[in-house]
């Protein structure tokens, strides 16, 4: 598929910060954004040998907390949220 191509410097500020907002970073006025969909098979590579989850059951790796404590999952989460930006103010 094509790939769709902006100057940064000429999208408009409310476009600019969605597109920020999506990144999860700011952007400059000397970037380009590059965009593009891809269509995916049906299971992508890495997880074709994988058995399909039971109905009600989440797959293995949804445990990505397993074995942490509170304070250990609680400052992932703040290293999260800050790589994130998510403590912005929205409009």
């Amino acid at each position: 598929m094509e790939a769709v191509i902006r100057q940064v410097r000429d999208i408009d500020s409310d476009d600019r910060q969605v597109l920020e907002h999506v990144i999860g970073r700011q952007l400059t006025e000397n970037q380009q954004l590059i965009i593009q969909v891809v269509t995916l098979g049906n299971m992508p590579a890495e997880h074709a040998n994988e058995p399909p989850a039971r109905p009600g059951k989440l797959p293995e790796w949804c445990n990505v907390y397993d074995g942490l404590t509170d304070e250990q999952i609680a400052d992932v989460e703040e290293v999260i949220l800050q790589r994130s930006d998510l403590s912005r103010p929205s409009k």
